[in-house]
């Protein structure tokens, strides 16, 4: 599959591209790197999330992949790789990471893993299996890629990876797309509150489990129960479809609150929808790295946020935002009526959340960790 394109070419490879954080940051990735050409490998189907990539020439290829281990797949992927001949191939998550065994034997120049999260199945990152089958293939790839420091403590500490294999690098998000909204702008025309009137909480996410959007269902049916001088103006948006969108609305309809809540699934215009949060919620069991924490912060929005995984590294509590227990709907609760009590703390803590996501977490910030690493390869 020759090229008249001679730059050098990385190759993606994750479980499926369809919308989530993950796929969200290798979006921005190949965008922001034209230095590069890209190819995405999705090991089961490419959606039309891939309307996203605006970088002239990326390829994309669905390889159908059923579940469980994909042996059967391996020969297809290093016909592939062969034919494409990159100069890279970074696997991402535990799903794909079986799959830098065809790369090493494509003998592909950089073979990178890049870990995201904990798996579903292992949110905590406590189970044994998940150690095993890191160490399985580690000898495989040249290098880990870890998006926060306690996924990096995990590969060394747990899996026991060497620690010069490793490399710590942050998400890094559009400060220019993810912005405070200006006093001239208006809502989105299918905006249900009233500006200045309704306090609205907000919460992008996949409605799994995992991310526990039941919790923030539960902390806002407490919070109108328990403060009585805000239950006439709060309101709750949830933006994101998912297993568990039906049961958050049965159970907001069941308490009362259809009309004070607003969950229409997933949305392609988060970033406008973000800027008329009054407070951002993440109510999280498990995280790796969330980029809808450093969106919100670069819409200059006051985050409540269970303190899991990686994102005690994103905020300080009581500098951005608020960490919370992840779980303890009451003491969500709590905190979200905390700061819609105090508005002006509210904004000085949105304001101190963008300019540490303009000093840490950019996207340019990110894309050029990322080259660096790549532009180690060796040429073909």
């Amino acid at each position: 599959m020759p090229s008249a394109d001679t730059r050098p070419l990385v190759v993606h490879v994750l479980h499926r591209f369809d919308t989530g954080g993950l796929e969200n940051g290798v979006v921005n990735l190949i965008n922001g790197m034209p230095a590069y050409r890209h190819a995405v490998v999705a090991l089961t189907e490419v959606t039309a999330f891939k309307d996203r990539v605006t970088s002239p020439g990326t390829l994309f290829f669905s390889l159908g992949k059923r579940p469980g281990q994909g042996f059967w797949l391996y020969p297809r992927l290093y016909r592939l790789l062969r034919q494409l001949r990159p100069s890279v191939v970074h696997t991402r998550n535990l799903g794909a990471l079986e799959f830098a065994v065809p790369a090493w034997a494509a003998r592909v120049p950089l073979r990178l893993h890049g870990e995201h999260g904990y798996d579903i199945s292992d949110p905590d990152g406590r189970a044994a299996g998940p150690r095993r089958l890191r160490r399985l293939y580690a000898p495989f790839v040249h290098g880990f890629i870890a998006l926060s420091k306690d996924l990096q403590r995990y590969l060394t500490e747990r899996v026991g990876v060497a620690p010069g294999r490793v490399h710590q690098l942050y998400n890094g998000v559009d400060t220019h797309r993810f912005s405070p909204r200006g006093d001239a702008d208006a809502p989105p025309a299918d905006w249900p509150f009233l500006p200045g009137q309704h306090l609205v909480i907000g919460a992008v996410g996949r409605m799994h489990p995992v991310k526990d959007p039941l919790n923030l269902v539960e902390a806002f049916i407490l919070l109108v129960q328990r403060a009585p001088e805000l239950s006439e103006r709060v309101r709750l948006v949830m933006l994101g479809g998912g297993v568990q969108l039906g049961a958050a609305r049965q159970r907001l309809a069941e308490a009362g609150l259809a009309e004070a809540s607003w969950l229409p699934g997933d949305r392609s215009d988060v970033a406008q929808l973000m800027r008329w949060f009054d407070v951002y919620a993440l109510p999280s069991r498990a995280e790796g790295i969330s980029n809808t924490v450093l969106e919100a912060m670069a819409c200059a929005r006051p985050v409540v946020a269970t303190a899991v995984g990686g994102t005690p590294e994103l905020l300080e509590s009581g500098q951005q935002g608020l960490l919370v227990p992840p779980m303890d709907p009451g003491a969500l609760a709590e905190a979200l009526a905390s700061l819609l009590r105090r508005p002006d703390r509210a904004a000085e803590l949105g304001r101190a959340g963008r300019q540490r996501v303009q000093q840490l977490f950019s996207l340019e910030r990110m894309v050029a960790a990322y080259q660096a690493i790549y532009d180690g390869a060796p040429r073909r």
